[in-house]
């Protein structure tokens, strides 16, 4: 379960679905809606799809979860101290893997450096064939 303090701190109104859809993001990595909500309902059969969502909206806004596109379907979430890697996507067997963070600096500072643009690489996912594939 989220600590319940966590949530407080953030100024969010402690509720069971909050702390069990943060629980479930934590204990799955990245995961879809589909599959934070298959998690909750082992626990809590009674929790519907569109309160996942609400959830997981509400804990991106205050910072801690976020979401990212690691294909072509839609976001998968993951807690926000996990913001320490880049994800990387075989097109091949479409694995998904990690990085450093620090991998893509020269690639982040050139782009602030040269042109003015701040960019967030832990936003997207960086597509290639993973060296399983190759």
């Amino acid at each position: 379960m989220a600590d319940k303090h966590e949530l407080r701190d953030k100024g969010l109104r402690l509720t069971p679905q909050r702390e069990l859809v943060l629980a479930a993001v934590r204990a799955l990595g990245h995961s879809t809606p589909e599959e934070v909500a298959e998690k909750v309902r082992l626990t809590h059969p009674g929790i519907n799809l569109s309160t996942v969502y609400r959830n997981l909206e509400t804990l991106e806004n205050v910072g801690l979860v976020q979401h990212t596109h690691l294909g072509h379907g839609g976001a998968t979430y993951h807690a926000a101290e996990e913001l320490t890697h880049l994800h990387l996507v075989c097109g091949k067997c479409e694995a998904v893997g990690d990085a450093p963070m620090d991998v893509a600096s020269t690639f982040v500072n050139a782009l602030s450096d040269e042109y003015g643009f701040k960019t967030d690489v832990s936003h997207f996912a960086i597509y290639g064939t993973c060296s399983n594939c190759q």
